[in-house]
């Protein structure tokens, strides 16, 4: 859609101020459904615009990327403009800086049509935690759009936004994205700049890209990627071929499948899971057959399809939900209501005992319950005489998981694996809100990869079907490709093939 949108705009078939107007009225007439967008840019957007248009005018070269309506999540930061990350108490914050990746998308004259709703600081799986209240699914307005970055995909989905740009922490740029029927990509961990992006777990957290298309999230992918002196945890991509060679000559065509070695990780097929205090997590039917009809496609297409083990898969949502909550508090701390966000106290003169009183009840007001909650979890897993059991149990494990995955990569020579995205379709509004386990157990197949670090891309793969019991038809369902560490070229290239083959 990049693509060609530039050429029109290259060969004046459209304006970016026309292309931008056409945006900005789709959100007016959908956002007040949808709840997409926390903040709408629109003066912003249309001077952008405008700019864009004088240079075209003046025939200069512009990039793929400029004059191009894209939105970001309202976790990254925008110098300007209010980013909350979705909760109250930055309602008023204004950002004094641009993350990296905005400046970057700003260097190469993107649109920016406002920031979109999440959940708070990135905690949640559904879009329902938001402090600006639930974003809806375009396919169903009774349905979850997924979380925490529901506003990017629902926004994308229902085309108010060419491509937007989010965060992943343990699949929260896949999941809704299968949610929604759009394409989410995870990059590996470092490939692009986590400054300006507000933490939530910095070990876990990825900026990534949802979109309409493979090809979409990988020419964004490319302008935003690389090394950043503001995040030490950065990397310079690409990497060395040396170090990392294909076998592949890029691009890839459908004949090239033949010398494709699939990766079939059999736990994530498995129908059902035992999760927290002994709650069960099913594998949908109609998610496992689409999927599956994913790999056989592969397959007629000459992939070598290989049933793979990764034993410590199971461990996984465990250790997320251990290290996730053991890191957010530390990250949180800073919103007190003094250094950062709004303050319960409402002056000076106002009777506090101490300076604890200020934070306890600033915090108690404008926190919502799911941050509340983990960082209880996590408060309680880092004190005297638990650290060892929890969080030190928790990353000798994370070590495991990592070891599987290069098994898989390394030993058995696997170039990709593929999973379900999700275990179900979305679910209802309000379906698990009262039950936390089991809305953390919809996260079952993509904290794996945040865990060890690894690049995957969810694709759109099909959708439910209208059946006789009265179960909902057309929901999206995804499928998720997983690339070994800087293997980001692979996902894209298989991606591109298969996204125009099913």
């Amino acid at each position: 859609m990049i693509k060609q949108l530039h050429e029109k705009l290259i060969n004046k078939e459209i304006s970016a101020t026309e292309l931008t107007q056409d945006y900005l009225s789709r959100i007016k007439n959908k956002n007040p459904i949808l709840n997409a967008f926390i903040t709408i840019t629109e003066k912003q957007a249309l001077e952008q615009a405008q700019k864009i248009d004088k240079e075209i005018l003046n025939k200069k070269e512009i990039s793929m990327l400029a004059g191009i309506p894209a939105s970001i999540k309202d976790l990254i930061m925008t110098k300007g403009i209010q980013t909350t990350a979705g909760s109250k108490i930055l309602e008023n914050y204004i950002a004094p800086y641009d993350a990296t990746v905005v400046k970057k998308l700003k260097q190469q004259g993107i649109v920016i049509l406002g920031k979109n709703n999440c959940d708070e600081f990135a905690m949640g799986g559904s879009g329902e935690n938001s402090g600006f209240g639930a974003t809806k699914n375009p396919y169903n307005l009774t349905r979850v759009p997924g979380g925490t970055s529901s506003g990017s995909a629902a926004a994308v989905s229902a085309d108010l936004s060419v491509y937007s740009i989010a965060s992943d922490t343990g699949g929260s740029v896949r999941q809704p994205s299968a949610f929604c029927g759009t394409v989410g990509f995870k990059p590996t961990y470092g490939a692009i700049s986590r400054f300006g992006l507000i933490a939530d777990a910095s070990s876990l957290d990825q900026i990534g890209i949802i979109s309409k298309s493979v090809e979409d999230a990988e020419i964004v992918f490319n302008f935003i990627k690389g090394r950043d002196l503001l995040d030490s945890t950065s990397l310079e991509f690409p990497i060395s071929k040396k170090q990392f060679p294909n076998k592949f000559q890029f691009p890839i065509s459908k004949k090239d499948l033949k010398n494709l070695k699939i990766g079939v990780p059999k736990e994530y097929f498995t129908h059902l899971r035992q999760g927290y205090g002994g709650q069960v997590s099913g594998l949908d039917k109609e998610v496992e057959t689409a999927v599956k009809n994913v790999i056989k496609k592969c397959e007629k297409l000459g992939a070598e399809i290989i049933s793979v083990s990764l034993p410590n898969t199971e461990y996984a949502l465990a250790v997320y939900y251990i290290i996730q909550p053991s890191e957010a508090p530390a990250n949180l701390a800073r919103f007190d209501g003094i250094r950062y966000g709004k303050s319960k106290i409402k002056n000076q003169k106002s009777k506090v005992k101490s300076i604890f009183e200020v934070y306890s009840k600033t915090r108690a007001k404008y926190f919502g319950d799911e941050v509340k909650r983990r960082i209880m979890l996590g408060t309680y897993a880092l004190s005297a005489g638990y650290f060892d059991a929890y969080y030190k149990k928790a990353q000798k494990v994370r070590t495991l998981i990592k070891q599987d995955f290069e098994k898989v990569f390394s030993q058995d020579k696997i170039d990709l694996l593929i999973t379900p995205t999700t275990p179900t379709p979305a679910f209802k509004l309000g379906e698990k809100t009262a039950d936390p386990l089991q809305m953390y157990l919809q996260d079952i197949f993509t904290v794996p990869v945040n865990v060890a670090g690894l690049p995957a891309i969810s694709i759109p793969c099909g959708k439910t079907k209208n059946l006789s019991s009265g179960r909902q038809g057309n929901l999206p369902i995804g499928a998720q490709l997983i690339g070994s560490w800087g293997k980001e070229e692979i996902l894209f290239e298989v991606g591109k093939v298969l996204e125009n083959d099913l």
